[in-house]
């Protein structure tokens, strides 16, 4: 036990002398957190939005003060026909254009006589992701009702009768105000373990290869297995050390709740971390070099972390070969854990099936790389 704890005090100090591993470690999620917390974002703010009217009636003038009023829109201009609007969006000087009609339905009888004013949306749909929202958002605030006066989400919103347009209201659950950091935090925390933890374990032990020093590890008293744990062991107290410095960041920085019991984020991120140590005990396996690991592990982590995750795009919108293959990405199952219990408060029963996937995973992870273990180098 004394010689373990020895190899592992040794793979910490050599840790904690390499800046470059010290800088990966710290510096990334910081950065990557920041980032996404603060400049990749999909929240709408400050839209550029033409209103055309050749009047100004009380209900017109209603929906301007409306929109100008909220944290979402700004009115830039006032036109008189939507051939206008449409120019001023070609030419990118607006990004949406309200257009008053009349509606043909007729009012309630407490409103009768009153006129209603519908919309017709003009939106730029090169973005049509942000297209979709902009619509969704001007339609929520013209359809809250005037007394509330409440012109900024969250909903509910009550439409039609009461001043706003026709159709049934809208409650948002979970994230009111539509952030984008409440979608983006679960996912940076599986995609900065996952790099972090596979990475760096693959590459430390490679490191030991090209160095010619895995041969004296080998053959020092201490079994092979041993060896491999000891220089796992570091990753994963770093690894739960980075862990609380997302969760305070995510918490303190960027606002976003922890919905959920801290005791199962806990556990279940350290499940992942040890399915990311397994991952990257196995890279260790096939990589000679530290350039190959990390080739290695940017085409079979970084990209599929990306794309198949479900951190940028939703994996029911892929097609059917690339849904398969998104099923055997660990991330997606920790990010769809991470969403439910951050996000949405439940308990571990609603993410027990993400977790005995994790589970799963690991376990056939640190079989395979076991197996394939060479105590004898060539």
């Amino acid at each position: 036990m004394k010689q373990f704890i020895a190899f592992v005090l040794k793979e910490t100090k050599h840790i904690l002398r390499d800046k470059r591993t010290m800088l990966i470690l710290f510096g990334m999620p910081v950065v990557m957190m920041l980032l996404f917390g603060f400049a990749i974002t999909t929240d709408v703010k400050n839209v550029r939005t033409v209103v055309v009217t050749s009047e100004k009636s009380p209900r017109i003038q209603q929906a301007i003060e409306r929109l100008s009023q909220s944290e979402y829109f700004t009115i830039t201009q006032i036109v008189n026909t939507p051939l206008e609007a449409e120019r001023l969006i070609r030419s990118q000087q607006a990004d949406m254009a309200l257009t008053p009609a009349p509606s043909s339905r007729p009012l309630s009888p407490p409103n009768k006589g009153r006129s209603r004013t519908s919309w017709q949306i003009m939106v730029d749909g090169s973005d049509p992701n942000m297209a979709q929202q902009w619509t969704n958002y001007a339609q929520a605030i013209l359809a809250q009702p005037t007394e509330g006066k409440n012109y900024s989400l969250p909903l509910p919103l009550l439409g039609g009768d009461r001043g706003g347009l026709d159709g049934p209201g809208v409650r948002l659950l979970y994230n009111p105000q539509m952030r984008s950091a409440y979608n983006f935090v679960p996912a940076i925390m599986g995609m900065l373990l996952m790099l972090i933890c596979a990475m760096m374990t693959s590459i430390s032990i490679v490191r030991e290869k090209e160095r010619g020093t895995m041969e004296v590890l080998l053959v020092s008293p201490v079994r092979p297995l041993m060896v491999i744990i000891a220089k796992a062991v570091p990753y994963l107290v770093l690894a739960f050390v980075i862990l609380i410095v997302i969760l305070l960041m995510a918490r303190y920085v960027l606002g976003v709740p922890l919905a959920g019991s801290l005791f199962w984020i806990i556990m279940v991120s350290i499940i992942y971390i040890l399915l990311a140590l397994s991952l990257g005990l196995l890279i260790s396996n096939v990589a000679q070099t530290q350039l190959v690991a990390l080739l290695l592990s940017a085409m079979v982590l970084l990209m599929p972390v990306v794309m198949l995750s479900g951190m940028m795009f939703p994996v029911e919108s892929m097609p059917q070969v690339l849904q398969w293959i998104a099923a055997v990405v660990p991330p997606r199952y920790y990010i769809d854990a991470m969403r439910k219990l951050m996000i949405m408060g439940v308990g571990i029963g609603d993410v027990m099936k993400e977790v005995v996937v994790l589970i799963a995973m690991t376990a056939l992870l640190l079989i395979v790389a076991l197996k394939k273990f060479k105590v004898r180098l060539e």
